[in-house]
């Protein structure tokens, strides 16, 4: 049988945005060009209004829908995406008057967060946003959502469902917000259970497309998914890195951070970024070479203060620094890497082995045979990485537990 190669087409998509003022409309159409990238679509053409407020009836004013309805017809477009958040009403007007799929920007964020959830937790987080999104929006999208058929934007919940039968929508919430508290609880428990156990954790968080994944892979050798695609890393992927001390840290991937997430987007993923503020340390990785680094820098800062971040020590990891042409200086606060070249690394691997409360310190200790219960418990408690027995007692090189240290200074060799 002779296979068929065949490509996959990408849905050709005109984007559209509003410029009232309120955000820098050409940044963010950018961003939204990227998303739409990473969704898998072309785009064919930009469109920018700038008026005070939008249309209420449909976003933008009718003579620049008549444009859109032409560009539609030129570039044999199928779909509009815009970069504001639309109402059930505007989206079937705009449907209407343009006779073709209509979908907002957090509708694209959504699909995506729907094709790259991995985990159990990180899939119901998507639904359930999905399912809020979309029960919003029940009144007055009927046409709209018909003709959105299948392929992006529709990933997730089924339509006709969503059309017909308002009550399954809020009962399946309320369901998967039943089982989000129980993941919760279970992730809770194994973190408390990490504290009491003395592991040491820190959570790798940033702005989408910084270089979290490439970082976390060249730091653990992990494999996890990095591509220059946004939102590539959904759920948190946790791996231990051994330090040079001798002491073990589990670090933690969480879900890039973007420029204007709807606000419902935030509450679904926190639970997710939770774990951030469980962590002894935070690498804060932020891609040097983009212009508005320092406004990236302050949006993801903000978020940590609301997630009560605040007191937890933080290293700035500058990446991409082969891209930039300035003088850079590292300290224990402040890294310069190229995470891809993997340059910077192991000034990287220092400041985490420094700004990490010690817990632990690797001691070479000579323990007299008489205090053998003593000896069992530092095995018990630390890391051994060698024993030897001679007249005077046994040596070991050992990580000694912080509460044990004093005890066991008497015996240093």
């Amino acid at each position: 049988m002779h296979e068929i190669s065949q490509e996959i087409s990408r849905p050709r998509v005109i984007l559209v945005g509003l410029d009232t003022g309120e955000y820098d409309a050409d940044i963010s159409m950018e961003e939204l060009a990227e998303l739409a990238d990473t969704a898998g679509c072309e785009v064919t053409a930009t469109v920018i209004q700038t008026r005070p407020a939008p249309e209420a009836a449909t976003c933008i004013g009718a003579g620049k829908l008549e444009e859109i309805k032409e560009q539609i017809m030129i570039m044999d477009a199928e779909m509009l995406i815009f970069d504001t958040e639309l109402t059930g009403m505007q989206m079937r007007n705009i449907s209407d008057a343009t006779d073709c799929k209509v979908i907002d920007r957090t509708m694209l964020i959504l699909d995506i967060f729907a094709g790259r959830a991995r985990t159990a937790e990180g899939k119901v987080q998507v639904a359930l946003a999905q399912y809020q999104y979309r029960l919003t929006r029940l009144t007055g999208m009927g046409s709209a959502l018909s003709r959105l058929g299948g392929g992006i934007g529709t990933r997730g919940p089924g339509e006709t469902k969503l059309e017909t039968d308002r009550r399954h929508i809020r009962s399946r919430i309320d369901q998967l917000k039943q089982e989000l508290k129980g993941m919760e609880k279970h992730r809770k428990f194994l973190g408390s259970r990490r504290k009491k156990d003395g592991v040491l954790t820190a959570a790798i968080v940033g702005y989408t497309n910084a270089g979290k994944s490439t970082l976390f892979n060249m730091l653990t050798q992990a494999g996890v998914l990095a591509e220059d695609k946004l939102f590539a890393t959904l759920d948190v992927t946790a791996r231990a890195l051994e330090l040079p001390d001798g002491r073990s840290v589990l670090l933690s991937d969480t879900v890039g951070l973007i420029r204007r997430l709807p606000h419902h987007l935030v509450e679904a993923f926190r639970s997710t970024l939770e774990e951030t503020a469980q962590a002894d340390l935070i690498l804060h990785v932020l891609d040097a070479s983009e212009p508005d680094v320092e406004e990236r820098m302050r949006i993801t800062q903000e978020l940590l203060n609301d997630l009560g971040c605040e007191g937890i020590p933080q290293i700035h990891i500058l990446n991409k620094a082969d891209l930039v042409d300035m003088p850079k200086q590292s300290d224990d606060e402040t890294v310069w890497v190229s995470a891809k070249h993997g340059n910077g690394i192991d000034r990287l691997i220092m400041a985490i082995t420094h700004r990490l409360p010690q817990t632990a310190k690797r001691m070479k200790l000579c323990i007299p045979y008489s205090e053998g219960s003593f000896l069992q418990m530092l095995r018990e408690e630390g890391k051994l990485f060698s024993e030897e027995y001679t007249a005077e007692g046994t040596i070991v090189d050992i990580m000694v537990d912080v509460r044990r240290q004093k005890a066991a200074e008497q015996y240093l060799v």
